[in-house]
C-alpha cells in the first residue's frame, strides 16, 4: 500500500507539473499537487498511525494551521518573498534531517558524503533564501563588493577543504561556513536578478530535498527532490536566456546594485487620466504592459476594471508579459489571474513583439528595464543583448509612473522621451482609475 502511495504521489506531482506550463491549467495543476503531497505525507508513515505521540502529531496541526494562516494573510505582492522563505525552509529541512543522520554513527561512507553534501546545499540555500528575501523587501541594498567578494571566495575554499579532505572536521564547522557563504553569495546580487536567484535556490531546496531522501530511504521525498531541483534549473536557464546573461554572471552579482545613470536631454511630455482616456478612445488595438510597479501599488483590479471599459468599446485589449517582470518568475501572470484577466489575452515576448509596430497604443505601466530600447542599441549599457518587449515600435506609448527613476538596471530610459512616448507621472492604481473614470466624459 505505502510503495501504491510513492507510485500515485509521484504520478500526480509529475502531471501537476506538466499542467503548470499554461496559466489556464495551473489552478487545476496546484490541485493535483496538493493532493500528491497529501498522499507523500500519508505515505511518510508507513502506515503505522499508532507508532507516533500526541506531540508529533500536534506539531503537524500546528504547523499546518500556521500554513493556512500566512497563506490566507499574504498579499500578491509578498508572494515572491513567501516562495523565498518556503525555498529556504525546504533547504534547512533537509539540512536538519542530514545533521541529525550524522549524528548516526553507523553510517557508510556512501551516505556519510550524501549527507554532508544535503546539509550543506541545504544549510546554504537557507541563509541565501533568507537574504533574497530581505532584498526583495530593499532593507540590503548598499554593501562593499570587493570586500564581499574576498570573504564569499575564502568561505567556498573554506568549504571545498572540508568536504574534499579526510581531516574529520566537526559537522558544525560545516554548517556556519555554508551559513555564511549563502549570506555573501546572495547578497551581492542585485534586485534584477531576484527572479534567478529564486529559481535557482528553488533548485537548490529540491536537490538537498533529493539527497535527504538517499539518506533516509525515502523513494518519494527523492522522486520529489528531483522534480524540483530539475525544474528549477530549467526555469534558473529560461530566466538567464531571458536576460541575456549567464548563471556565473548572475551569482556574480553586481547587477543592478548601483546606480549608473539617469540623465536624460530633455523633459518628457507629460499627460493627464483624461488625455489618456481619449486617446484609448480613438485606438482600435491596445497592448498593456504590466510591471514591478503595477504589483507594489496593487493595481491589478484597476487594471482589470480598464480591460472591461476597452472591450465595451470594442477596443482589442492584449497583454505583453515579459518573463522577468516582477520580482519572481510569471509574477505579472500571477497577478493578472487574480482578477480573472482571461489567459488568451496573454502574450509572451517572443509572440507580441511583432505586433507592437500595428498597434495604436501601448500602455505600460510600472516597467522599466524591460521596455528599455538601450538593451538593443547601447553595448556599453548594463541591459544590452537582454531581450524586451520592442514597445517603442508602436504608434502611440503611454507610461504610468511615480516618477523619472530607474529601474533595477540604474540606467535611464530614453523611451520616456520619445516623441511618441507620454508619461503620467502617478501611483498605478490612483492613474488607472483617473482613467476610468475619465471614460464617462469622454
Amino acid at each position: 500500500m505505502t510503495e501504491s502511495l510513492y507510485l500515485i504521489s509521484a504520478v500526480l506531482f509529475i502531471f501537476a507539473l506538466k499542467l503548470f506550463s499554461r496559466p489556464s491549467t495551473a489552478f487545476r495543476a496546484n490541485n493535483l499537487a496538493i493532493g500528491g503531497m497529501v498522499l507523500a505525507i500519508i505515505s511518510a508513515f508507513n502506515l503505522k498511525f499508532a507508532d507516533y505521540d500526541v506531540v508529533f502529531y500536534l506539531v503537524i496541526l500546528v504547523s499546518a494551521g500556521l500554513g493556512v494562516v500566512v497563506s490566507n494573510r499574504v498579499q500578491m505582492t509578498q508572494m515572491p518573498e513567501l516562495v523565498g522563505i518556503f525555498n529556504g525552509l525546504g533547504g534547512g529541512a533537509s539540512g536538519a534531517i542530514a545533521y541529525v543522520e550524522l549524528s548516526n554513527s553507523t553510517l557508510v561512507l556512501t551516505d556519510f558524503s550524501v549527507a554532508i553534501f544535503s546539509m550543506t546545499i541545504g544549510v546554504f540555500t537557507f541563509s541565501g533564501s533568507l537574504i533574497a528575501v530581505a532584498k526583495l523587501r530593499g532593507k540590503l541594498n548598499s554593501f562593499n563588493a570587493t570586500v564581499i567578494n574576498i570573504l564569499s571566495g575564502v568561505l567556498l575554499v573554506g568549504v571545498i577543504t572540508m568536504l574534499t579532505t579526510k581531516i574529520d572536521y566537526s559537522t558544525e564547522y560545516i554548517i556556519i561556513l555554508s551559513l555564511l557563504l549563502g549570506i555573501t553569495r546572495v547578497v551581492l546580487i542585485g534586485g534584477a536578478d531576484m527572479p534567478v536567484v529564486i529559481a535557482f535556490l528553488n533548485s537548490l531546496s529540491g536537490i538537498a530535498a533529493m539527497a535527504a531522501g538517499f539518506i533516509v530511504n525515502s523513494i518519494i521525498l527523492i522522486i520529489a527532490g528531483a522534480l524540483v531541483g530539475a525544474s528549477g534549473i530549467i526555469l534558473t536557464l529560461l530566466m538567464c536566456s531571458a536576460m541575456n546573461r549567464t548563471i556565473y554572471q548572475v551569482l556574480k552579482g553586481g547587477f543592478g546594485t548601483t546606480k549608473i545613470n539617469n540623465e536624460y536631454e530633455k523633459d518628457p511630455i507629460s499627460t493627464s487620466a483624461e488625455d489618456i482616456a481619449i486617446q484609448l478612445s480613438y485606438a482600435d488595438s491596445v497592448v498593456i504592459v504590466p510591471g514591478y510597479g503595477m504589483a507594489v501599488a496593487q493595481a491589478q483590479s484597476a487594471v482589470k476594471e480598464l480591460t472591461n471599459t476597452l472591450k465595451s468599446k470594442n477596443i482589442e485589449v492584449k497583454f505583453a508579459i515579459h518573463p522577468v517582470a516582477g520580482r519572481m518568475p510569471g509574477h505579472m501572470n500571477v497577478l493578472l489571474a487574480e482578477v480573472d484577466i482571461d489567459y488568451e489575452d496573454m502574450f509572451t515576448l517572443e509572440d507580441i513583439n511583432s505586433e507592437f509596430s500595428a498597434t495604436d497604443v501601448v500602455l505600460v505601466i510600472g516597467a522599466n528595464d524591460v521596455v528599455n530600447p538601450l538593451a538593443r542599441t547601447d553595448e556599453d549599457s548594463p541591459i544590452y543583448g537582454m531581450p524586451i518587449l520592442d514597445v517603442d515600435m508602436a504608434k502611440q506609448v503611454v507610461v504610468i509612473k511615480r516618477s523619472m527613476s530607474p529601474g533595477y538596471a540604474g540606467i535611464a530610459n530614453p523611451l520616456f522621451i520619445e516623441e511618441n512616448t507620454k508619461m503620467l507621472f502617478a501611483d498605478a492604481k490612483e492613474g488607472l482609475e483617473n482613467i476610468v473614470k475619465s471614460f464617462e466624459l469622454v
